[in-house]
């Protein structure tokens, strides 16, 4: 009789208050996204505080996503093992206790090794949060459940530098830690008062194997490809990173395909939606930080505006992802993710190719039309995707899975900046020298051009001229990242396009619905 009971209100609890638990794990999201982004443009600034160099203080931003990524295979075992609502605040506090380290932290290594605090609470939540709303949504809810959610997934990774902009010109750089503290506490709070408990589920030992070789295996890609561009691609160091990944993705196979208790189930890629689903995921991630990346990077560097400024130009598309996450995810609920996908995929490709129109000239309301376009796109294409992948396998086994689409993420997302960003260098260096070639005291437009130094220049004929030519070039370099970034943008695009063959192969799914009333271990 209890356990009917406690049945019925669990039950009532999916029908009636599912809302404002999403709500409440939406906070730890948010605030983990946002500190992916929110600290690099106060990287300048914490170089002159701590009298570093940018090689230097650039681990703050690197150690941070390392981490994240190598703490997220643990996850789904330490969900099972402890419980989601237990994880989820123990990871909120970790995350809001490495905050507060950072915010007082007093050199680089002391900032570093809290960034790590940070991670370690900070990758947990994301995959985590995804599990919790599979158990606690009605199937028949999923997709609006998801919009809500892509809140934090489209709007904080844009919001991040305009947020981190005003707050270290107008208040003080430790405040990008520091206003993590109330909200780390009030979200902690509201979980332990709002968030149904979550039974702890019999797990067997912790697959000490998987997790070594996931660890490192992560590790060693995460930072050859964020450093690989800095190094030299063919340098040993890269070279050496990308072989032990290799042969650290070849053993963590190996060792998850014959463990009784991985910590990965990678037969979880046996369900077509699920896989489907993760390489959409993989060309929208990409689409998603060409954008964010790229974008900022032409405003601040070739545009010269500073960092509040581009990210007020970027605001308002950010802004539309989020309005349209919660539409997207209603439309879900009655038509699937097939056409959605499709339909956003298409605005996302078109949107991405546009940027390549891209010069100096480009007025700012043209770029904001463009980014809103793409939020539209980024709305229908990711969310429908994401809702698929976590609903199309069995709940037992969700939190694994979850942990392997949050994977998968980061590495697509850290990919796709490197494979961007080598185009980027290379076809500038090429423009460059392309361009060099053109220049000739005998061009009549260089000739008039150094005149007019030579009538602003009260100085020797030398002088002049070695202004004149510095300016010159400064033009053709100008030029010449406008002309990479317009092809970083065609690429870009092209790969999206890619999505469009696995899209065919999602369809709406129950699985899990029937799995909840099975094998819930929240009922």
């Amino acid at each position: 009789m209890e356990k009917e009971t406690n049945k019925e209100n669990t039950q009532s609890t999916k029908q009636k208050n599912w809302h404002l638990c999403v709500l409440i794990a939406l906070i730890g999201a948010f605030m983990t996204i946002l500190d992916s982004s929110i600290v690099n443009v106060a990287i300048p600034t914490m170089m002159h505080v701590f009298n570093t160099d940018l090689s230097s203080i650039q681990w703050v931003v690197t150690i941070y996503l390392l981490s994240l990524g190598v703490v997220v295979p643990v996850s789904g075992w330490l969900g099972d093992k402890l419980g989601f609502k237990k994880l989820y605040i123990y990871s909120l506090l970790v995350f809001t206790l490495g905050s507060l380290f950072c915010a007082l932290s007093w050199n680089v290594p002391s900032l570093i090794i809290s960034r790590v605090i940070q991670a370690l609470g900070g990758g947990m939540i994301m995959p985590i949060t995804m599990a919790m709303i599979v158990r606690i949504v009605p199937i028949n809810k999923m997709g609006t459940a998801m919009g809500i959610f892509g809140i934090a997934l489209l709007v904080a990774p844009a919001i991040g530098p305009t947020l981190g902009g005003f707050l270290v010109e107008y208040v003080d750089w430790r405040w990008i830690f520091t206003i993590n503290l109330p909200i780390g506490i009030i979200g902690s709070i509201l979980s332990i008062l709002y968030l149904p408990d979550f039974p702890k589920v019999k797990t067997g030992k912790l697959d000490i194997g998987g997790l070594i070789t996931s660890a490192i295996m992560l590790f060693s890609i995460l930072l050859a490809l964020s450093e690989g561009s800095d190094w030299g691609w063919t340098s040993e160091p890269i070279i050496l990173l990308f072989y032990t990944s290799f042969i650290m993705a070849i053993l963590f196979v190996f060792i998850e395909l014959t463990s009784k208790n991985p910590l990965l189930d990678l037969r979880v890629f046996k369900y077509r939606v699920f896989t489907a689903a993760n390489i959409v995921s993989i060309v929208t991630t990409i689409g998603l930080y060409a954008g964010i990346f790229y974008i900022p990077f032409f405003l601040q560097n070739l545009r010269g505006l500073g960092a509040m400024e581009a990210g007020f130009l970027m605001m308002p598309g950010a802004l539309v992802s989020g309005l349209m996450a919660p539409i997207t995810g209603k439309i879900y609920d009655k038509t699937g993710p097939k056409y959605l996908a499709l339909v956003g995929l298409i605005i996302l490709s078109y949107t991405t190719y546009l940027l390549h129109n891209l010069d100096i000239n480009t007025s700012n309301t043209t770029i904001i039309v463009w980014m809103m376009l793409r939020g539209v796109g980024m709305s229908f294409a990711s969310m429908p995707v994401q809702t698929a992948s976590v609903a199309s396998v069995p709940q037992d086994v969700v939190s694994r899975a979850s942990a392997i689409t949050n994977i998968i993420q980061r590495v697509s997302a850290s990919l796709g900046i490197a494979v961007l960003t080598g185009l980027l260098t290379s076809r500038a260096a090429i423009h460059s020298a392309t361009l060099k070639n053109t220049i000739s005291f005998s061009n009549k437009g260089l000739a008039q051009l150094m005149a007019k130094f030579s009538n602003l220049l009260g100085s020797t004929s030398a002088i002049k001229s070695s202004v004149g030519l510095s300016y010159i070039q400064g033009i053709i370099t100008q030029i010449s990242y406008v002309k990479a970034i317009d092809e970083v943008f065609i690429l870009a695009s092209a790969i999206t396009v890619i999505g469009i063959i696995p899209i065919l192969f999602l369809k709406k799914t129950s699985s899990s619905g029937k799995e909840t009333e099975n094998l819930s271990s929240y009922e």
